[in-house]
């Protein structure tokens, strides 16, 4: 990587090529020189494939992202050591507060490493808008304070605080990074475009930038020329994720077909003897993959067109699939906004449901006219077309007996002596007569008369061959 970073540098084009691409081809002798002139050969019939990598500026922007995502990661933890040295201690902050990491989780925390006991000095600590009062803050403080756990607490939240100091210095570098990108699209001047609407969706996520979401949100505006956190479950972590991976330059995949396969989120159909045995995504370590099926998971409940797409699919084929088809619906919607730089243009639950009806009547419009039938809605018979039916079923003979092809209809009846036919009593054995009932006195039960036992005469006695000369 180094050896094509520089050449890149220099203005060379450079193709990266994966190793499992030439693992599947032939091979030569595995020497090195014979090695080198086999891959150049391969390349130069169009046998390798070369691997997507986005532009020089943004391979930067990547490498920072993921590393503040592995400085994420680990900080969880400590959390965790926290509240469990508090439980031990008979101290249950996740009671008196939501949080324990925020603004009065905190202060409870470094006043009890402090040194401070009193459960009514901790509980004054709290915020003003904080839900529950003093008084209950207090009564879920009061413990004990053995030092062990006290040990464990303060090493616990010193580790949190580096973890934060950290994330913080890389969060300061991102947007360092974010200023010297260079947009690959003509940047308008800052006052020619729009302002950026307001962000209606709340996130109390603690992972992101506690200084600069505004500026990541106009930072994404000016590099890709379009809002995407307006899209339903794309949030300003996984925006600026998925930029990173996939870049802004959708020339390198023709349609939005391609650029869904490379996401490993379209089918994989294995076709044997003109049959699909198998039909799945497949896996794949693919980070902005990862990231659309996340926004997908998230607009579960949402009152989208999206968030009725997943529900509908949910219903029909279980959660699992309708994540995935979410997820490939979210990405052909990026593709088409990168591609054409236009808006998301929202839509309601209700407009797509509205859609999807349409949708489907005129699917039964057309297999209706395909069978030689007219669709037609409920109650659009009028009363006044069904008296000139029945009139008519009046009129036609009772019953013709023809030989009827394929293609001719069925037999039809007159309206009496259809009624005559309903009306009619059955007749043979269909019909059933009413059993006699014999008097009981009053109180005694009726009980079930005994079935007649056969009478059967017994057979005569057969002597053996054996006992015959006795």
């Amino acid at each position: 990587m180094p050896l094509f970073e520089v050449l890149e540098q220099r203005g060379l084009h450079c193709c990266l090529i994966s190793g499992n691409v030439a693992h599947r081809l032939p091979a030569r002798h595995k020497t090195d020189v014979l090695d080198c002139q086999w891959i150049q050969t391969l390349h130069s019939l169009g046998r390798l494939s070369e691997s997507f990598r986005p532009d020089a500026d943004l391979i930067a922007l990547r490498t920072l992202l993921r590393h503040r995502a592995q400085l994420v990661e680990p900080r969880s933890p400590h959390v965790l050591h926290m509240q469990k040295a508090l439980i031990h201690m008979n101290i249950r902050l996740d009671q008196a507060v939501s949080d324990p990491t925020g603004d009065t989780g905190l202060r409870i925390l470094r006043a009890i490493v402090a040194g401070e006991r009193d459960p009514h000095q901790l509980a004054a600590l709290r915020h003003p808008q904080c839900r529950k009062s003093e008084a209950e803050i207090a009564q879920a403080l009061t413990g004990t304070g053995r030092e062990e756990h006290l040990f464990v607490l303060k090493q616990a939240l010193e580790l949190y605080d580096v973890s934060t100091r950290q994330i913080e210095a890389g969060d300061a570098e991102i947007e360092r990074t974010y200023s010297a990108v260079r947009p690959d699209w003509p940047d308008p001047a800052p006052d020619d475009q729009d302002p950026l609407p307001p962000n209606t969706r709340g996130s109390h996520s603690k992972n992101l930038p506690k200084d600069s979401p505004v500026h990541v949100r106009q930072h994404l505006r000016r590099i890709t020329g379009i809002d995407r956190t307006a899209v339903d479950g794309l949030s300003l972590d996984l925006a600026q994720q998925i930029i990173s991976e996939i870049g802004t330059d959708m020339r390198q995949f023709p349609t939005e077909t391609h650029f869904c396969s490379w996401l490993r989120l379209a089918h994989n159909n294995q076709i044997t003897g003109g049959k699909i045995i198998r039909s799945s995504t497949g896996k794949s370590h693919n980070r902005a993959r990862q990231a659309f099926l996340q926004a997908a998971a998230s607009v579960a409940r949402s009152h989208g067109a999206l968030g009725a797409f997943y529900r509908r699919l949910k219903a029909r084929v279980g959660p699992a699939q309708a994540q995935v088809a979410t997820a490939h619906k979210i990405a052909r919607i990026v593709y088409h906004l990168l591609k054409f730089k236009v808006e998301y243009q929202q839509m309601s639950a209700e407009e797509y449901e509205q859609q999807f009806r349409e949708r489907e009547l005129r699917h039964l419009q057309r297999k209706a006219a395909r069978l030689g039938f007219t669709l037609m809605p409920a109650g659009a018979v009028s009363w006044q077309a069904r008296v000139s039916h029945s009139s008519r079923l009046e009129q036609a003979p009772a019953v013709q007996e023809s030989r009827l092809s394929p293609k001719d209809s069925t037999p039809s009846f007159t309206l009496d002596a259809f009624m005559a036919h309903r009306q009619a009593p059955c007749n043979g054995h269909h019909q059933r007569k009413p059993h006699a009932q014999k008097a009981t006195l009053p109180g005694q039960r009726t009980l079930p008369s005994a079935p007649q036992a056969r009478q059967t005469t017994p057979e005569p006695a057969t002597r053996s061959k054996a006992n015959r000369g006795r």
